[in-house]
């Protein structure tokens, strides 16, 4: 029995996009539309809400990075 095909619209840009594995590129419709998203990430256009997990401003403290001396 085939589970019947679900069509939801693309996150970026709003066209019909097959939810199954014929599609390899789902949630996108198009291999362009999921390159578009991964560039807003890596632009940190997207973000997630919360604490962060790091303190930005303590980078450099060497309690990070501990000597083998």
């Amino acid at each position: 029995m085939k589970a019947p095909t679900r069509i939801f619209p693309c996150p970026t840009c709003g066209q019909a996009s097959v939810i199954g594995p014929e599609n390899s590129w789902r949630p996108f419709c198009s291999e362009r539309c999921k390159l578009i998203d991964l560039g807003s990430w890596a632009a940190e256009e997207h973000k997630i809400a919360g604490e962060p997990a790091m303190d930005e401003l303590n980078l450099d403290d060497e309690s990070l990075y501990p000597r083998n001396d």
